[in-house]
């Protein structure tokens, strides 16, 4: 995303921004749950619609969930192929190879995990895509009733990783200025993900090494710069993420394509 449009996004008021971080949590699991104990297209298509339907209530663009959901798309037609090639025939055969088959049951498999790969990654998108991980912390030790050492732990790994994108970027400035970085894009690829790597353990040991010294890991009850707090709105969400889940299965049994993961 641009500069700009982040700052847009980050500036713009949005329904969802009142809904408790730990509630968010719940939605996800509630959008997602339903989804993977199902393998039909339809219940899936139908979810992808009403979580579009509700992006405004987010305070993010339709562009920047593009954006963001590219590389799922880009990636989705790699989930469907197995299931196109390798699902069980049934119906009308089209091409078969080695153990391959294409029929029209497994076409039909295809895109019911196709789309369904886009219905389980959108509502983490839109969920927590504007989410604070200071509320987020909150939210987990005064809600949920966490430990605050794992809290505080996951708050430090989660600032860290803008790190990684401006550790990234240097490093590919760093070898382009060498004259290295413009060929053999799957070496390169590699070799600064190790580096990488190695920047995130290093890191992380010296973070660890840091909140020990300044007490964060000490057995005492500790207290919190913002209070998490649950709301008539975080009600309504829940509800809302329900009755998302119910139309989608509903459509789906109506339409007589609802089927059963195990089935």
């Amino acid at each position: 995303m641009t500069a700009p449009a982040a700052e847009a996004d980050a500036g713009r008021a949005a329904w969802l921004d009142g809904v408790n971080p730990a509630v968010r949590i719940l939605l996800a699991l509630v959008l997602s749950i339903p989804l993977l104990s199902t393998i039909d297209p339809v219940s899936a298509a139908v979810a992808v619609a009403l979580l579009l339907v509700c992006i405004p209530l987010t305070g993010l663009r339709f562009a920047t969930v593009l954006r963001r959901m590219l590389p799922i798309l880009l990636l989705t037609p790699i989930a469907g192929l197995s299931m196109l090639l390798y699902a069980e025939p049934g119906g009308r055969i089209y091409a078969t190879f080695w153990y391959a088959t294409i029929s029209d049951a497994s076409i039909a498999f295809a895109i019911a995990v196709a789309v369904r790969v886009i219905a389980l990654a959108l509502p983490t998108i839109l969920l927590f895509s504007r989410v604070d991980p200071i509320e987020l912390a909150a939210a987990l030790a005064q809600v949920v009733r966490l430990p605050a050492r794992l809290v505080l732990g996951v708050l430090a790994g989660t600032r860290t990783l803008g790190l990684f994108v401006d550790d990234w970027r240097a490093m590919r400035l760093a070898r382009r200025a060498r004259g290295v970085g413009d060929r053999n894009a799957v070496r390169r690829f590699f070799s600064m993900a190790f580096v990488l790597l190695v920047f995130a353990v290093r890191r992380g040991t010296r973070l660890a090494t840091a909140m020990e010294a300044r007490g964060f890991g000490a057995p005492i009850e500790r207290t919190w710069s913002r209070r998490s707090t649950l709301s008539g709105r975080d009600a309504v969400a829940v509800a809302g993420a329900v009755a998302i889940m119910a139309i989608s299965i509903a459509v789906a049994v109506v339409a007589g394509t609802f089927r059963f993961v195990w089935s």
